[in-house]
């Protein structure tokens, strides 16, 4: 049992990291909004972008959870599921959290000057990075 244990772990450590992120860029979103709807500005829809993109690790969580789930039916060693499903969750977990931040501060950018937004979701997207390279490291194993 310990190995669909750490399937478990896969899914529900990188769904927390997705809520934290989600919280933090979601946040700023809306308290870009606001600054918007205070100086009579359009209030830029991009900024759910921003707000949505730590989702996608609770995706890759998912994802490797089956993959992981068929390997243990297939006789794979549990101990080492074990710990492949709480170091890869936790491993996007953490891309979803800094995702969050960084969209966070792209929401805040984006919000006051209008501009920039190529620039911010590079850097959403290397956070994401961390997340793809930890599930597809992991499916190799």
């Amino acid at each position: 049992m310990l190995g669909y244990f750490g399937a478990a772990c896969v899914l529900g450590i990188a769904a927390i990291g997705s809520a934290i992120g989600i919280g933090a860029a979601g946040q700023a979103a809306i308290g870009a909004w606001k600054r918007c709807y205070m100086n009579n500005k359009p209030a830029p829809f991009i900024l759910t972008v921003f707000a949505g993109a730590p989702l996608t690790q609770t995706i890759y969580g998912f994802l490797l959870m089956q993959q992981m789930i068929t390997k243990l039916e297939n006789g794979a060693n549990e101990g080492a599921m074990l710990a492949l499903g709480i170091f890869s969750g936790l491993a996007m977990a953490m891309s979803a959290i800094s995702q969050g931040k960084a969209g966070a501060a792209g929401s805040d950018a984006l919000g006051e000057t209008g501009k920039g937004f190529a620039q911010y979701i590079m850097v959403v997207g290397l956070c994401e990075t961390v997340a793809l390279f930890a599930m597809v490291f992991s499916f190799l194993i």
